[in-house]
C-alpha cells in the first residue's frame, strides 16, 4: 500500500521548481524585446525597484519593524 510513499513525497520539490521556472519564462518572455531599447529599460527596471521599496515598506509597517 505504501511502497512508492517516500517516491511520491520527494517527487513534488520537482514540480514545484519546474511550475516557477513555467511562470518565470512565461512572464518574463513578452519582456525581452522591450529590454532592447534603453528608455523602456529604464521604466521597467524602475517599475521593478519601486515596487520592490513599496513591498518592502508595507512589510515593515505591518510587521511593526523600526524603519529604515
Amino acid at each position: 500500500m505504501f511502497d512508492g510513499f517516500w517516491n511520491n513525497v520527494f517527487r513534488y520539490p520537482r514540480y514545484l521548481v519546474t511550475i516557477v521556472l513555467g511562470l518565470l519564462v512565461n512572464t518574463f518572455d513578452p519582456l525581452i524585446p522591450l529590454l532592447k531599447r534603453p528608455g523602456t529599460l529604464l521604466a521597467i527596471i524602475g517599475l521593478f525597484v519601486g515596487g520592490f521599496f513599496f513591498l518592502t515598506l508595507t512589510l515593515r509597517a505591518m510587521l511593526g519593524l523600526t524603519a529604515i
